[in-house]
């Protein structure tokens, strides 16, 4: 699986993402540097987590003007999967290629926990194939991760399906508790109707190994890797196909 993962100034995620992709998981990732204009290269893109810009003004405004988001915009409308974490799921919802906004946490703190997430039912293809109810245990740090949106959204994401990942209790009990923001609805992570673009606050990169006191992460990015190698199987059978 070939990923190329987009830096910003303030970025802090992406060599995280670029160990846990490439050395823990063996696929070929590199750095994509927020200039450039193409990404048709990759099978999947990864807009990480850190502070781009610094978050002046908030998280994930300036971001979302660079050449490279112009492109992922692109790259994103034509199918290609992208995957959005922390201050990428903040850039992705900026640039409008998913719903919501991400808001300062209900505490008006920074946070840095584990957390559980639930796998909900949804049309996410990068997980496609992981049982709903599945729980993982992930690590969060932000001040801004506290998804919102407006009744009427919510309801639209229930209804087509895009809700991905609640915070929830070990066990996969939902309950206002497990929330450590005060996201609406316990959301921990959306997709766009197309399936194809995930944004997730945790940091299943940072998760990738027990060492780093918990490998959940690990299992996440595989479901990842296993779902994308199904869908080119698909792919390649329905061109066989013709």
């Amino acid at each position: 699986m070939r990923v190329g993962i987009i830096v910003f100034p303030g970025s802090n995620g992406d060599h995280d993402a670029l160990y846990a992709l490439r050395e823990v998981l063996g696929q070929q990732a590199e750095i994509v540097w927020h200039t450039r204009t193409d990404l048709d290269r990759y099978d999947m893109v990864v807009v990480p987590g850190g502070f781009s810009y610094g978050d002046y003004l908030r998280a994930g405004a300036i971001a979302r003007f660079t050449p490279a988001m112009d492109a992922l915009k692109r790259y994103a409308e034509a199918g290609g999967w992208v995957l959005g974490i922390c201050n990428g799921f903040q850039v992705l919802t900026e640039a409008h290629l998913l719903p919501g906004a991400l808001m300062r946490n209900g505490e008006l703190s920074f946070s840095c926990r584990w957390v559980n997430v639930r796998v909900e039912e949804s049309r996410t293809e990068l997980l496609a194939g992981v049982p709903v109810g599945t729980v993982w245990r992930l690590p969060i740090a932000h001040g801004e991760g506290r998804y919102f949106a407006q009744p009427g959204v919510l309801v639209e994401l229930e209804q087509n399906r895009q809700i991905v990942l609640r915070y929830s209790l070990p066990d996969g009990t939902l309950d206002p508790s497990a929330n450590p923001n005060g996201s609406s609805d316990n959301i921990a992570g959306i997709c766009n109707r197309q399936g194809n673009v995930l944004g997730l606050m945790p940091h299943p990169e940072r998760a990738a190994e027990e060492i780093l006191g918990g490998d959940d992460g690990r299992y996440f990015l595989e479901a990842v890797v296993r779902a994308w190698q199904r869908h080119e199987v698909r792919h390649e059978e329905g061109m066989l196909a013709r």
